[in-house]
């Protein structure tokens, strides 16, 4: 081949390697200042992973808001800080907003808490490890570093956008309807949703399920153990207990897409649970009096919810000999039920990543997802989740967060929401 031709050649590789045709000219300026600013997300993440914003630790949620409120309000935003209007154990939300009339109204979901506390940052090469780093501190910064490249470029002018940062999402105040008025009041002056729960692979979340707590306090007969089994004694509250939990381990399993887990129990002739743990008393010779269980129900519809407690409830009626049961549920978060504006929404963001040259982006199974913020407001709103850093380990010590996905989840990002905006 003569030279000329071959670098001719080399020429158009390049060329396609470093432009997209379906891209605009501001498009195109859009994802070069997307790339001039990647270098500094680790920096940012770091920083951000380092402060412990466990959700009981208040003031450390506090001093999360602070950072990214420092980080939102350079670019035109107004941010404010607000407080929880309960006391219920709970700091308050960051929201920031860009006020203006041209196309659609967003709202931008994140949230400033973690399950475990933070503080432990590490890096090994394109992984990022600590709390946080995925779920959702990372998805967080996809939000401030795709907004600051609007900012870089002139686009954001005249956008409505509002970015909430709740601080309770990993464990919402109570009640959730006072605990959650801000995403509400903000979704009253959106027209779509969209929120930074980690990404999974070359998917999107059009459909979340709902979690419901619930506890269980089995009362029986005590007394000396060789009498258990007699009709003075009955079963004992463990027994039952233990009758409960393997009914509900048999039928509601055979319900599509639903997880039921016991995550905390204790028995004795005392004892008391909490959110967290709990304690007991009693003797190998003395018959439990007392077994209380916590856990949670994940379920994909209002009305899936609606059967499986309804079960749980009969189940819990039966009773052994000389036993009794009751069960209590306390609603969290609702289900985000898939629908055609939620897929149309996924339709953008698939074109948005096909014209960067990133490839296709599909629908990930609900039944696999858990709760989230975003389903307070959708329905109403369309909405559309896992926009936030790809990662794993979420709630856990080995939580980790994919460095190298960055460029490419903040360019799509930056790009949906340019062509949201117009």
């Amino acid at each position: 081949m003569p030279l000329r031709f071959l670098f001719g050649w080399i020429t158009l590789i390049a060329v396609a390697a470093t432009s997209h045709a379906a891209l605009s000219p501001v498009e195109e300026k859009i994802v070069a200042a997307v790339r001039a600013q990647s270098g500094d997300f680790a920096r940012d993440l770091e920083q951000a992973v380092q402060i412990d914003s466990a959700t009981e630790n208040l003031a450390g949620v506090r001093k999360m808001a602070d950072v990214f409120n420092a980080q939102l309000s350079v670019l035109g935003l107004d941010t404010k800080f607000i407080e929880s209007p309960a006391p219920n154990g709970r700091t308050g939300h960051l929201v920031a907003e860009h006020r203006g009339t041209k196309g659609q109204r967003l709202l931008l979901i994140g949230h400033l808490d973690t399950v475990l506390p933070g503080g432990n940052f590490r890096r090994d090469g394109d992984q990022a490890f600590g709390s946080g780093t995925s779920d959702i501190k990372g998805g967080d910064l996809v939000i401030i570093y795709a907004l600051r490249a609007l900012h870089a470029v002139g686009a954001l002018a005249d956008t409505q956008i509002i970015v909430v940062m709740t601080g309770d999402e990993e464990a919402v105040g109570r009640p959730v309807e006072v605990a959650r008025q801000a995403l509400f009041d903000a979704a009253k002056r959106s027209d779509l949703a969209l929120a930074f729960e980690g990404a999974i692979a070359k998917t999107g979340t059009i459909a979340r399920r709902g979690s419901t707590s619930w506890e269980i306090e089995v009362q029986g007969a005590t007394g000396h153990s060789s009498g258990i089994f007699s009709s003075a004694m009955g079963a004992g509250s463990v027994y039952e207990a233990a009758r409960i939990l393997q009914e509900f381990y048999t039928e509601l399993r055979k319900l599509d897409g639903l997880t039921l887990n016991p995550a905390l129990i204790v028995g004795g002739t005392e004892t008391a649970l909490n959110r967290t743990g709990g304690t007991t008393a009693g003797k190998t010779n003395i018959t439990a009096q007392s077994t209380r269980i916590r856990g949670d129900l994940r379920t994909v519809s209002a009305e899936q919810l609606a059967t499986a407690r309804e079960k749980m409830t009969a189940i819990v009626a039966k009773n052994l000999p000389r036993t009794s049961a009751k069960i209590v549920f306390s609603d969290g978060y609702p289900a985000m039920p898939d629908s055609a504006a939620n897929r149309g929404l996924l339709a953008q963001l698939d074109q948005a990543s096909r014209d960067l040259g990133f490839g296709e982006i599909t629908a990930y199974d609900p039944r696999a997802r858990g709760a989230g913020d975003i389903a307070f407001v959708s329905p109403p709103l369309p909405a559309l989740d896992g926009l936030g850093i790809r990662g794993g380990g979420a709630h856990a010590p080995t939580e980790w967060a994919d460095l190298k996905s960055v460029p490419e989840l903040v360019q799509r990002t930056a790009l949906l929401i340019y062509r949201l905006t117009r």
